[in-house]
Order: C-alpha cells, then sequence, then structure tokens
C-alpha cells in the first residue's frame, strides 16, 4: 500500500525521516521541527522561527510543489548514527514531448539521544534536501 501521505511510527531512522519530510509537505511544522536534533548548532529557538527559516529558503523545501513525491528507500545503521536515503521524482507536464519525470536521490543523517527518555529517539543532524544550511551554522540563521 501507498502510506507516503500517512505519518509512520517515528521509532526508527527510517520513520523518522518520512514524518518530517511528510510534516513538511503538509506545513505541520511544529511536527517537522520536533523531528530535529536540539544539538544542531544553528537549531531555530522555537517552531515558529523553524517555521520562517523554511520559508524563507522555500526552494530548498519545495514548499507548494505538488509535483514532487518522496520515498524512503533505505537506512545503514551504525551504533547511534543512520543514514537514510530518500527518492525524490518530480514529474511535470505537458510541453513538446509529454510528461516527463525526474528523480533524485538524497541522505539525511540522524543520531539516536538517548538522554533521559525511556526510548531512545532519532533526531535529524544533517540533510542533503529539505533543509536550511544555517542550521549547521554557531550564528544560525540571519
Amino acid at each position: 500500500g501507498d502510506n507516503s501521505m500517512s505519518y509512520v511510527a517515528d521509532d526508527t531512522p527510517e520513520g523518522v525521516a518520512h514524518n518530517y519530510l511528510l510534516a513538511l509537505r503538509q506545513a505541520d511544522y511544529a511536527r517537522a521541527y520536533g523531528y530535529l536534533s536540539p544539538t544542531l548548532a544553528g537549531y531555530p529557538a522555537s517552531a515558529d522561527a523553524f517555521a520562517g527559516e523554511v520559508y524563507k529558503f522555500d526552494w530548498n523545501f519545495r514548499v507548494g510543489d505538488s509535483s514532487v513525491t518522496l520515498e524512503v528507500t533505505s537506512a545503514r545503521v551504525t551504533g547511534e548514527r543512520a543514514i537514510v536515503s530518500v527518492r525524490e521524482r518530480r514529474f511535470s507536464e505537458g510541453g513538446l514531448f509529454g510528461s516527463s519525470e525526474s528523480t533524485d536521490t538524497f541522505n539525511m543523517t540522524l543520531q539516536r539521544d538517548a538522554a533521559g527518555l525511556a526510548r531512545a529517539a532519532w533526531k535529524i543532524v544533517a540533510s542533503d534536501s529539505y533543509w536550511a544550511w544555517c542550521w549547521d551554522d554557531n550564528a544560525g540563521c540571519r
């Protein structure tokens, strides 16, 4: 079945990656923000700040682009870290040669945060896409 449009359990790296991307697609920025690791150098101060940064870099988050579909394809877990691969498909309609499709794959890096939690939670520490680069920067987003 196609679960690309519904949330899944978020106790695996794949689940967290899927839910983060889905929350972004559905503009549920409070939920998406909850999947970011607070250890990020430029961690947004609040869900509102996070939402503002998504809009500031909207091209990087494909805001409002309904031609894109996303699918988590694999995860490699090594201890407390995981690399999740995501396939992004973009459809374009019409044009001289009819519709076309392009496919791209990007990686997301997650880390298990066991601090004081009954069940260790996976949080996103880096991503090649659907990401604001200033989250990696001590100065944060300006």
